[in-house]
Parts: C-alpha cells; sequence; structure tokens
C-alpha cells in the first residue's frame, strides 16, 4: 500500500492515541512510480509524531536474498535519513537518529553515512531469524562502538511465516555496554534511559 495507506493511517492513529514518537517497523510499500530496477515495492519504514503526521520513512538499501527474495521482488532504497527524535521529557534538544533496516546492520558504510549527516543514535526495527541472533546482537554492539552512537534494536520474536526469530531486540551505548536485552522467544516492552 502506498504510504497514506491503510497501515500507516492506523500506525498514525496509534501515535497521536499514545501522544508519542512513533517508530512503527516496515511495510510493503507500494511506489508512486517503478524505481531503476523496474520494482514498484520497497521495504519501507516510518517515523510518525505524536501528531499522527509522517515524520521521516526509510526505505531499505540493503535488500536480503542475494538475487531473490527482496531483491527479486523490491527497490532498493537510495535515502539515509536523519531524524529528530524529542528527547524523554521533551525539552532537550532533539536527537539526530538515523534509520536503517534488518539486513542493513551487516553494512557498516550505511551507518558512517548517518553519522557524518549528523547522526547519534540509530534505529533498527527487523525481523531477525533465531539462527542468526548471536550476529544480531554483535553487529548492533560494533555499530554503537565504531559511530560512537547509541543503537536501538528492535528484532522480531516467537515466529514468523513459520522461521524461528531471535528476539533479543537490544539498546546499546556508544562503548558497546547493553543497557537492556529483551527475551528471545516473547514480546517484551524496554524502557531504558540514555545518557548522550
Amino acid at each position: 500500500e502506498p504510504l497514506d495507506g491503510p497501515w500507516a493511517t492506523a500506525m498514525a492513529d496509534a501515535a497521536r492515541a499514545a501522544s508519542v514518537v512513533l517508530h512503527a517497523g516496515s511495510f510493503v510499500e507500494r511506489l508512486p512510480e517503478r524505481g531503476r530496477d523496474g520494482r514498484d515495492l520497497a521495504n519501507t519504514s516510518l517515523v510518525l509524531g505524536a501528531d499522527g503526521a509522517v515524520v521521516a520513512w526509510y526505505r531499505k538499501v540493503h535488500r536480503f536474498g542475494f538475487g531473490v527474495g527482496e531483491p527479486a521482488l523490491m527497490e532498493a532504497g537510495t535515502e539515509v535519513p536523519v531524524v529528530g527524535l524529542p528527547t524523554g521529557d521533551g525539552t532537550g534538544r532533539p536527537v539526530p537518529a538515523g534509520l536503517s533496516t534488518c539486513y542493513d546492520l551487516r553494512f557498516p558504510e550505511l551507518y558512517r553515512r548517518q553519522v557524518d549527516a549528523g547522526a547519534e543514535a540509530f534505529v533498527v526495527p527487523a525481523a531477525w531469524p533465531a539462527a542468526r541472533v548471536a550476529h544480531w546482537t554483535l553487529l548492533g554492539r560494533a555499530r554503537a562502538v565504531e559511530n560512537q552512537a547509541v543503537v536501538i534494536q528492535c528484532n522480531t520474536a516467537g515466529t514468523h511465516a513459520g522461521v524461528a526469530m531471535g528476539g533479543r531486540s537490544q539498546v546499546v551505548t556508544a562503548d558497546g555496554e547493553v543497557l537492556a536485552e529483551a527475551s528471545p522467544t516473547g514480546q517484551e516492552v524496554l524502557s531504558v534511559e540514555v545518557d548522550l
């Protein structure tokens, strides 16, 4: 569906109802026109303001599948947005955060581009499988240390299309300390204070 379709509208309603800035994860976006590879779909994530307005979107740059899966179906994004996220009490300066999705975590140059654009934190939603969850946690810490930035990772738990997912969402400081890590199996909410 498009950026203003029913899923995005439901997420905007949720952000408005809770009065929060919401990173809504990703969905399959139908692009307004075909991209350079001739595809009209993208793996797109949205950040919505507390008023429900779209603050930023990110189209996944590194598609997973080695010629099948995402590369066969979806256009690769080209933009590397950095969005200002409000502090917990809303009184401090917004924190510049880079957006990425899942498999992007394996590509350090993406995060370096975001740091060059001012990012001090990264937000990474994912559907990372249990079979490779050790890479998920390690690469999150690596991106934090090499860029001296906070990494906020949210991964799917349970099963997804019959595949066991890795869970272990985590918040990592710029020195690689894991401030909080979620369970590998179930839903969990992490509430973490980060000193930038």
